[in-house]
């Protein structure tokens, strides 16, 4: 008994101070378990005391010498520290140190010409040849953080000038264009730039070739499925290329058969980087963040369970939309990277462990229930006019046609959920004289290159296609994106809608649906912050419904 009394002593004296003394050891867990027994259990956090348990405290009714006595006793009790392991990195090769990031100092987001953003004089002069005369925000922004060898995670609309944000920082330190004018005495592959289709991958490599120039294109090579692998490998072997653009899949396939050495290189690039995190380019990815930028032995443990190298390469992410399933890859894949938007540059450990960026509202990290960190707008292009008009299932792709006729397009993406429904559509709009033609995934690489090029040329005024071309499909001249059906959730619409507007070009979009559907353009208006109007296609022209908007 007197045991016992001493431990309850002990528990009480100081009330929370000495609780917190004791804390540490076993035996408090079931004393404080106790307390649902006496009837006063409660869920918030309160000093547990005798009266709290309903029990008269020994220590109030005690003498002044006994009060003493368990004071000193209590004094006595110390608690051991947890010892802390002090890890010495300086001794580790490919470590980076965590620095203080003058983020005021790092981009100059007014930035008049790509000669103020450090850009080499032959890199500006090719800029210029192909029309480029001033950086956008979202390059004025990103350039100088890659510059100084930062990973960063780029989110902007579509079309606002991504791809040549990480395109121009590269090929100022890779190829003939680089800074140092020197002979390429490393014919290792020094970029790797992963797309998650194949039209994305194109696109990107013609990006390049125009910088390039025809003399130097060889440089570059796209690694994409659909195409011959065993000529892919001989171009390899032949050309050395310094920049490697292509999809996961096959740019993993290559690797593994020993022909695709990645363990130098300095860059790697994540287009589109919340596609490259779907379940299906799990195992590719996996491989690709393995083996870029790891010299022999690297993320090995050493004989002290530390490792003894880490990645030497330089991680750049790009994506219109940025859910927090981003975020996490981006923690998990770089050292330290660096949230760029528009006119913006944070950290991204300021950003909590349970507050997405995710800049449309809705995704599946919505379930998170935080609440937004940036306006939804801002990933999509600001030049659009966003409309919708209702009828009939029938009768959607006669709408589209008078659509077109109405806004007097000349360059139009229809969407459709299924590649199988194309034809059918597409059958339609050319019986009535419309020239149109259809895009998917089941075609072979010429016809989708072949459709693609007379669709740029002006020789079909309608592409119909499902989601293969909502992302990656780069063609300026579009001018009305039309949704046949509805997108899945407002992240594609936001890539859909991307389409047209590009670089500040006027766009419009326009979705067709049924009555019973209109709740969930209602719902995509809100979740997007933008303004969806109602319209209808009456004597050649687009009419706004007043009484609908009122």
């Amino acid at each position: 008994m007197p045991a016992l009394a001493a431990n309850r002593v002990l528990l009480l004296v100081g009330d929370s101070f000495c609780l917190r003394k004791v804390s540490s050891f076993s035996w408090v867990a079931p004393i404080r378990s106790s307390v649902r027994f006496f009837g006063r259990f409660s869920t918030e956090t309160v000093p547990l005391t005798l009266a709290s348990l309903g029990i008269k405290s020994e220590f109030e009714t005690a003498s002044g010498n006994e009060k003493n006595k368990l004071n000193q006793v209590v004094s006595t009790i110390e608690v051991p520290r947890r010892r802390e392991k002090k890890v010495n990195i300086s001794g580790i090769k490919g470590v980076k140190k965590k620095e203080r990031v003058d983020l005021e100092a790092l981009a100059p987001f007014a930035a008049k010409s790509f000669s103020e953003l450090g850009l080499p004089p032959l890199l500006v002069e090719r800029l210029e040849r192909e029309g480029y005369e001033v950086p956008t925000d979202v390059q004025a922004a990103a350039i100088p953080p890659i510059f100084k060898n930062h990973d960063v995670v780029i989110q902007s609309y579509t079309g606002s000038g991504k791809t040549l944000a990480y395109l121009l920082p590269i090929l100022s330190e890779v190829g003939p264009l680089k800074k140092d004018v020197e002979p390429r005495d490393n014919m290792d592959v020094e970029a790797v730039i992963v797309a998650p289709s194949r039209e994305l991958g194109m696109q990107i490599v013609r990006e390049v070739e125009k910088l390039l120039g025809p003399a130097d294109k060889r440089l570059v090579q796209q690694l994409v499925g659909g195409a011959n692998r065993s000529r892919q490998e001989e171009a390899l072997k032949k050309n050395k290329p310094a920049i490697i653009v292509g999809t996961p899949g096959r740019i993993a396939e290559i690797s593994a058969s020993g022909k695709l050495h990645t363990h130098s290189c300095r860059y790697l690039v994540l287009d589109e980087v919340d596609q490259l995190l779907a379940f299906s380019f799990r195992e590719d990815m996996h491989r690709i963040i393995q083996h870029v930028g790891r010299k022999s032995g690297a993320g090995l443990a050493g004989a002290n369970g530390a490792k003894t190298m880490q990645a030497d390469r330089q991680t750049i992410m790009v994506s219109a939309t940025v859910p927090f399933s981003v975020i996490r890859a981006a923690r998990s894949w770089g050292c330290d990277p660096l949230l760029v938007q528009g006119k913006s540059v944070i950290p991204l450990e300021s950003i909590a462990p349970r507050a997405p960026v995710n800049l449309l509202g809705t995704s599946s990290d919505s379930k998170l229930g935080t609440n937004l960190q940036t306006p939804a707008p801002m990933s999509l292009p600001p030049s659009l006019k966003h409309y919708y008009s209702v009828t009939r299932i029938q009768h959607k792709v006669d709408m589209l046609r008078r659509c077109v006729h109405a806004v007097d397009a000349k360059c139009v993406i229809a969407f459709m959920n299924h590649s199988k429904q194309l034809k059918d559509a597409v059958f339609k709009l050319e019986a009535r004289g419309m020239k149109a033609a259809e895009l998917h995934g089941d075609l072979s690489k010429l016809s989708r290159s072949t459709v693609l090029k007379k669709f740029r040329n002006g020789e079909v005024r309608v592409l119909l296609t499902n989601e293969l071309s909502a992302r990656g499909l780069d063609v300026p001249e579009c001018d009305l994106v039309v949704n046949l059906e509805l997108p899945t959730d407002s992240i594609h619409y936001a890539h859909r809608a991307g389409r047209t507007g590009r670089l500040g070009r006027r766009g419009t979009v326009v979705t067709i649906c049924e009555e019973p559907q209109v709740f969930v353009v209602k719902k995509l208006q809100k979740q997007l912050g933008v303004c969806i109007e109602a319209c209808e296609f009456t004597e050649g022209k687009l009419v706004v419904n007043e009484e609908e908007k009122t």
